[in-house]
């Protein structure tokens, strides 16, 4: 692990020299490349910085204790300096390892959020509303942006399906967790008796794909244009700008009706194309490491139940990790940061047993 840190450590220096070198600086796409490997390198050789420092207080307390004629006071403080030195380098070397694991190549990447309403019919579309209301003002707190590329409304304002991108630094790395049946137990807006129901609606979170990953031949491709349908607009009905796009090979169906603008709508309608052929490109990977895909917090299969939302106790449960919170209004209110957080440790924590057992 160390000769590795060193590695790193040196190629990171290397990095600094080269950016401020002239003929990197005009070459945007190097210095950017530059830049990216630097800011996964940082958090990792600042860590065994940390770790260099605890070792040199650990030595520097051990020679003390070796000199003669300590008064008592201060062996002690010594002591007590050497006990501190010796936790913070275990605590560090946890850390350090952690950090060392590989990483999604995906985190960093804006994502394309998918809602579909499940069981329940109405109940689970306004539930779906719902969900999309708290991602949203989760990625307004980070300071993301939000653009929906597709929707189908209801008439009580909820959603059969939305979706919808949202593009910010580490966007992928802390929504990927969401994929899964999310379920909700309440009493519905629709419901006259007062009885408590349960809905169900999905939720796939996909990477946003570059063009040089998957490559789609146009003739693999049948476009429809139709007439835009759902609830309100006064476009709605009168031209044919909503788009449907049929990859033929594979039989994925894409459509955009949300723009006026049929060029609009066709150019939304391959992004989510694109990140759903990228998704399968890598489910096929996923499947062929069989001892990765146990390692990880929940599948992000569609079809795994992940997180119930019960509005009469007002709680949230995440059943990939047992974790219970009594705060639903502020988990709906976009505040995931926890239940993330818990997700991200338990993950690391897995893959991090996995890897000490593979040793």
């Amino acid at each position: 692990m160390f000769e590795k840190l060193e590695v790193f450590k040196k190629r990171n220096t290397e990095i600094t020299k080269l950016l401020c070198d002239p003929n990197v600086v005009s070459n945007q796409e190097k210095y950017r490349a530059l830049m990216k490997e630097q800011k996964n390198l940082t958090p990792i050789v600042e860590k065994y910085n940390e770790y260099e420092k605890a070792k040199r207080d650990e030595e520097d307390a051990k020679q003390l204790l070796n000199e003669a004629g300590l008064d008592k006071d201060f062996k002690e403080m010594v002591e007590s300096e050497l006990e501190n030195a010796k936790n913070s380098i275990e605590r560090i070397s946890e850390e350090l390892k952690i950090l060392l694991l590989p990483k999604d190549p995906n985190d960093d990447r804006n994502v394309i959020v998918e809602i579909r309403g499940g069981a329940g019919g109405e109940e689970a579309a306004l539930f779906s509303g719902v969900l999309f209301r708290m991602y949203s003002m989760y990625a307004e707190s980070k300071r993301w942006k939000t653009e929906i590329l597709n929707s189908n409304e209801t008439g009580l304002g909820g959603y059969k399906e939305i979706s919808f991108i949202i593009s910010g630094d580490g966007a992928y790395s802390r929504l990927k967790y969401e994929s899964g049946v999310h379920r909700v137990q309440r009493v519905p807006e629709t419901e006259a008796q007062g009885r408590i129901h349960t809905s169900t609606v999905t939720v796939a979170v996909l990477p946003e794909a570059e063009d040089v990953e998957v490559e789609i031949n146009p003739s693999d491709l049948q476009i429809d244009t139709f007439r835009a349908s759902g609830a309100g607009g006064q476009h709605i009905n009168k031209t044919e700008s909503a788009i449907r796009i049929t990859h033929i090979p594979t039989g994925v169906v894409v459509e955009c009706q949300d723009e006026r603008s049929q060029y609009k709508n066709k150019e939304k309608a391959m992004k989510v194309l694109k990140a759903r052929l990228l998704e399968a490109k890598m489910q096929e990977q996923t499947e062929a490491m069989a001892q990765e895909r146990k390692t990880q917090v929940g599948t992000g299969d569609r079809s795994e139940r992940i997180r119930t939302y019960n509005y009469p106790q007002g709680r949230v449960t995440d059943h990939r990790i047992g974790l219970t919170l009594y705060r639903l209004d502020d988990v709906l209110n976009g505040d995931l940061d926890e239940i993330i957080d818990s997700l991200i440790t338990a993950d690391r924590t897995a893959k991090l047993e996995n890897s000490i057992d593979n040793k």
